[in-house]
């Protein structure tokens, strides 16, 4: 790998080489609709309020503890919390990368890094959890000390600084750090890997930063070594930590769900920068069979709770969906990458499903408070977590403001903070868009030709994304937009400047042509809401039906629910086409169904009876409303589900 010489651009991920060229924070602004509000909210409030959180649970003072000699002592938090710092740095630098309150955020990202820098040892080894006086010693329990993976996180975030705001002391320590990896499970030392992946993304990325072989060497290195059992059995079995198969030989993910996603998608860096197409097909092969057997509606992956791990093929239980936050970052992570290495659209699709029903159902309105499990069906309503106290258990009832384990809060701080640059990509023949939402971008084509888009649309509400030529080269060259996968069974058209309609199929569209100023090119979607049945296989969900709409999942909320019932009691007729809600495309829908008034009798001694007994109908016929399932949870305590059981046939009286 070549040196660089100049800036590199504002990106996440910066590879050398595949079938599409991201486009960086610096090229892509989101200036409205549903991900600017996201975004708004993420920089004003959830950054703080992670800073905030972080500074009252002692995570930050561990680094002073560990400068001062005393963390054995009093040290806060589980042994990965330095990690927490790092995610928020991250977060940081790419939200003042993209425009945001630059000088406010580094002035909290130099205090942040003020109270880092003195906890890193000469030798460039930093974790407050390990290596002194009183601790465990370095490196004594790869299986859950998670050391590499909060040195993953600390590089990242030193990428980050360099990339959006210039190389800073943060990007030395990083970069300390990454030398002290190097030396320290190189070849020739120690032969082991992680039990928590995420070293991996994080070294690539400072090779393609820095241009320094040795960091891409040491990421391939641990990526080789991942499956050779260089990991302790333990009950949940090796592939937990994915330590049970070489990565080249896995044929889906499994184990612990962000563990999987996070060492794929540096399986996949790996690939890419060293030319190896087998060991990416190797991913896009575990990546097909995770989506096709072992994914929620939502883009949520992870069924066990015991050990947060993928369950086997179909075993998908919408009450005990674990789901968590941070696989769906993972997710979009692995996707994003498997999209800029391959170009499929496919990996776009799922990284839109994850965004709308996963990473945006985890925050508050306000920002301020979180899910960490993702369940699919609420059977109660719960309680009100404590605003002033973390909550101890990950499958809150509601939104908490912290967790004990808090890494999904600063995981969505990082994704939305970065993701513009997620939006669209350049290639040899022209630009793609992937996402969509009310845009500006401004970039170069190949030759160094300058172009520039307005992107409005009211996506996802409404279906019709809107594509302005600003500036343009006076040669031809190739527009490309996604048209999502759900757009299946539908009519979905695109408008060329000159006013053609033609219809196009799920996957691509494009048009080539001269563009001057002034021109639009009209994608139309029919964005209506539908129901969706699972694969019989799931047998969780046999006999029920779910309702989506474009790229939303919707659920039923007990707070829409007439007589005070609990979703428990709905059952839907799929034969009644469901419709959009008051206020047309405002976000409700309404289906036609009925509610049992007698839901919540309990006085029968045996739940069973035999077939041959007729059941006791006695419902209410009547419009059931649906919200938009990343929505759900937001007017206090109550029960929901995503997929609806559908009423028995009724029987005509002679």
């Amino acid at each position: 790998m070549r040196e660089n010489t100049t800036r590199p651009p504002v990106l996440p991920v910066a590879p050398t080489r595949g079938r599409l060229r991201p486009l960086g924070l610096d090229e892509v602004r989101i200036t409205g609709g549903f991900w600017a509000r996201r975004r708004h909210t993420n920089a004003t409030a959830t950054l703080g309020h992670c800073r905030d959180w972080m500074e009252r649970v002692g995570w930050t003072g561990n680094f002073r503890a560990a400068a001062q000699g005393r963390v054995h002592r009093d040290r806060k938090g589980r042994e990965f919390a330095d990690s927490e710092i790092y995610k928020l740095l991250e977060a940081m630098a790419w939200e003042a990368g993209s425009g945001g309150a630059a000088t406010t955020l580094d002035a909290e990202a130099a205090a942040l890094t003020e109270a880092v820098a003195p906890a890193q040892e000469p030798d460039g080894y930093l974790n407050t959890a390990f290596g002194r006086p009183g601790q465990q010693p370095r490196y004594s329990d790869l299986e859950w000390g998670h050391e590499l993976y909060c040195f993953g996180h600390l590089i990242q975030a030193g990428v980050a600084q360099a990339r959006a705001r210039g190389e800073g002391e943060l990007t030395k320590i990083a970069r300390r750090a990454a030398d002290h990896i190097c030396a320290t499970f190189g070849r020739g030392g120690i032969e082991g890997v992680c039990g928590h992946p995420g070293i991996e993304t994080a070294l690539v990325e400072l090779a393609r930063l820095t241009g320094e072989q040795r960091y891409l060497d040491q990421a391939a290195l641990f990526v080789g070594r991942r499956g050779h059992h260089t990991l302790a059995d333990i009950e949940f079995g090796r592939a937990y930590y994915q330590d049970d198969v070489p990565v080249r030989d896995a044929t889906v993910l499994r184990g612990h769900a962000v563990r999987a996603l996070y060492l794929a998608a540096g399986a996949v860096d790996v690939a890419v920068e060293t030319g190896d197409d087998a060991l990416l097909a190797a991913v896009v092969r575990q990546w097909e069979a995770a989506v096709a057997r072992r994914t929620y509606l939502t883009g949520g992956m992870g069924s066990h709770h015991r050990d947060e791990s993928f369950g086997d093929d179909f075993v998908l239980p919408p009450d005990r969906a674990y789901s968590e936050t941070c696989a769906a970052v993972a997710s979009v992570m692995l996707s994003w990458r498997l999209l800029l290495a391959t170009g499929e659209p496919r990996f776009a699709d799922l990284a839109e499903r994850t965004l709308f029903n996963v990473v945006a159902a985890s925050p508050s309105e306000d920002g301020r408070a979180f899910f960490y499990a993702n369940t699919l069906h609420r059977r109660t309503r719960g309680t009100v977590p404590a605003t002033d106290a973390d909550s101890p258990r990950a499958e809150s009832s509601l939104r908490a403001p912290w967790f004990a384990v808090s890494c999904c809060p600063t995981n969505v701080a990082r994704t939305l903070a970065q993701l513009p640059a997620y939006l669209a990509t350049a290639d040899d023949h022209g630009l793609q868009l992937h996402q969509y939402a009310d845009a500006e971008i401004a970039t170069s084509l190949a030759g160094g030709h300058g172009v520039a888009l307005r992107v409005r649309t009211d996506y996802p509400s409404g279906g019709t994304v809107t594509v302005r030529v600003v500036r343009s080269p006076d040669h031809p060259w190739t527009l490309s937009l996604r048209v999502p996968a759900w757009t299946a069974g539908t009519t979905a058209s695109l408008v060329g400047p000159d006013g053609t309609r033609r219809a196009v199929p799920p996957g691509t569209a494009e048009v080539t042509r001269v563009f001057r100023p002034g021109d639009e090119v009209r994608l139309e979607l029919a964005v209506t809401p539908r129901w969706v049945r699972a694969d019989p296989r799931v047998d969780a969900v046999r006999g029920t039906v779910a309702v989506q709409r474009g790229p939303l999942v919707y659920c039923a909320e007990s707070v829409d629910l007439p007589h005070g019932r609990d979703v428990d009691a709905v059952r839907v007729d799929p034969s009644v086409e469901p419709e959009d809600g008051p206020g047309g495309t405002a976000g409700t829908v309404v289906v036609a169904g009925e509610v049992d008034v007698h839901a919540e009798r309990s006085d029968a001694a045996w739940p069973y009876e035999p077939l041959d007994r007729p059941a006791a109908r006695d419902a209410d016929r009547t419009g059931i409303v649906l919200v938009p399932y990343h929505a759900w949870a937001n007017r206090g305590p109550s029960t929901m589900r995503v997929w609806l059981p559908t009423a028995e046939p009724r029987t005509t009286e002679p």
